[in-house]
């Protein structure tokens, strides 16, 4: 009995991950359906009526993804009252890097002047802030770090073919940042669920430019250099797969659908998000859609929603909160939060 009571003392149990700061940058630059009917053979009509969406943001020429990255994260910190000097790793998801090599999230690291962190890429395409999320909580969890700070940032204007009206309509650009915390008061992590299958990783890919498919003149004249999609079996996984994910993640927490207040779904296609919310017991004006004004953002879209909603509605103490994304490779995953902190 003494040894157990010396294993129980010895091995307390920490407090569960929180968020404690949020943030987000969208470019300043709109794209309009009304400007893609001019681009492309395409009409805002049908645009809307198969995506949901009638504008995207579009970075500027000079404008990277660190640059929109390191704004979100700024905006994150702010929020979390937090100084770039106590950030102990900075994970960055991102599928647009500036570069192949060094990472995106040691620029931002050198801009922030987070000086005492450790800083790398996370690559899970659209699912990439969920990924992020998982490893922050277990960092902080485990001991090993105090504060992670999470960014993913896109430029998916730089691998869009604005020639190809099944794709070009679809994608924007855009940032968004949180802190993970060992804190007392913040947004609970709860649970974090991951999945993949990359059996289907041909339904969606970027052709060429890694070390399989270097770049040559054969695959800039292919523009195996722009994103390729078959968008019909990427929809039948999506809806399938975030709802195994959302259950999961909700069955490990505890929870039941009934608690849920608010769903924070990936911003790709809002016929998907509509059948999800169709699946599950939440009015829909309590599923955040931010897909009419900033399109599919991949790894950046559920932060970007989530920063909208922490700021737009009143998201009270004790509510809860799933957030949930799908990408390429296939890969997914869904993260059930628990407010703990006191809005005014």
């Amino acid at each position: 009995m003494v040894f157990e009571s010396h294993l129980r003392n010895h091995f307390t149990v920490k407090s569960k991950a929180k968020i404690i700061g949020v943030g987000a940058y969208l470019p300043e630059r709109v794209l309009s359906n009304q400007d893609l009917e001019k681009m492309v053979d395409t009409s805002d009509e049908w645009i809307i009526s198969r995506t949901g969406m009638k504008e995207r943001r579009l970075a500027a020429s000079d404008e990277f993804t660190s640059d929109m990255g390191y704004e979100a994260a700024k905006r994150a910190l702010e929020n979390g009252n937090i100084e770039a000097e106590e950030i102990d790793l900075i994970l960055v998801a991102t599928l647009t890097p500036d570069y192949v090599f060094p990472s995106t999230a040691c620029l931002i690291q050198n801009r922030l002047g987070a000086t005492g962190a450790a800083a790398m890429d996370v690559q899970a395409a659209c699912s990439g802030y969920i990924y992020a999320l998982s490893m922050a909580k277990a960092y902080v969890e485990s001991g090993m770090y105090k504060n992670v700070l999470i960014i993913a940032a896109e430029k998916l204007s730089s691998i869009v073919d604005y020639e190809d009206r099944n794709t070009c309509v679809l994608f924007g650009d855009g940032a968004s940042a949180c802190v993970v915390s060992d804190a007392k008061e913040g947004y609970t992590i709860e649970n974090v669920t991951l999945g993949s299958d990359g059996e289907q990783s041909e339904i969606l890919k970027l052709p060429a430019g890694g070390s399989k498919r270097p770049a040559s003149i054969e695959t800039v004249q292919g523009k195996e250099h722009f994103i390729q999609m078959g968008g019909k079996e990427v929809f039948k996984h999506a809806v399938r797969r975030m709802e195994e994910a959302v259950k999961t993640s909700l069955d490990a927490a505890g929870l039941k659908e009934e608690e849920i207040s608010w769903m924070v779904p990936h911003q790709a296609n809002l016929r998907i998000i509509n059948a999800l919310a169709k699946r599950f017991q939440v009015p829909n004006d309590h599923v955040y859609v931010t897909i009419h004004k900033y399109g599919n953002t991949s790894a950046s879209s559920v932060g970007i929603a989530l920063d909208e909603l922490l700021k737009e509605k009143s998201v009270k103490r004790g509510e809860r909160m799933v957030l949930f994304g799908f990408g390429a490779g296939l890969t997914w995953g869904a993260a059930s939060l628990t407010c703990e902190v006191d809005r005014g």
